[in-house]
């Protein structure tokens, strides 16, 4: 059964995405800790990102970089952010934000309640960035 990343990668469920390519695909969680923040998933569905081929792993890391730049001009943020949490969804994925301070790395402070309007404007100002 594809996990819901990959229901969203093939457009099966909606979603926000900013970058796709024939290995990875990356969209916007709609449950931020920042605004902007993004999920960088390879389209196989790996669980753990260790069982990640080392090629796929090392385009998820730099796909991950890109997003990561993109997300620091368009939020002008003084630092983004890079989890490798593995425990929500099945499906190995990396969390990019932009991040002001540590606090900005508790997923205590997520906002599940971020609405379509503040994720479209920041899937705007996301591709804006990467353009």
């Amino acid at each position: 059964m594809p996990t819901i990343f990959t229901k969203i990668i093939t457009g099966e469920l909606p979603g926000r995405i900013v970058f796709s390519d024939e290995r990875v695909a990356a969209f916007l969680t709609i449950a931020p800790l920042t605004p902007g923040h993004t999920l960088v998933v390879p389209r196989a569905e790996v669980d753990e990102w260790t069982d990640l081929e080392p090629e796929l792993a090392a385009h998820v890391l730099s796909v991950s970089h890109t997003i990561g730049r993109a997300l620091k001009r368009a939020f002008d943020a003084p630092r983004v952010g890079l989890i490798v949490a593995g425990f929500e969804v099945p499906h190995a994925h990396v969390h990019v934000f932009p991040a002001a301070d540590m606090a900005d790395f508790d997923f205590a402070n997520a906002n599940p309640d971020a609405s379509a309007a503040e994720l479209d404007a920041h899937h705007e100002r996301i591709l804006d960035a990467l353009n």
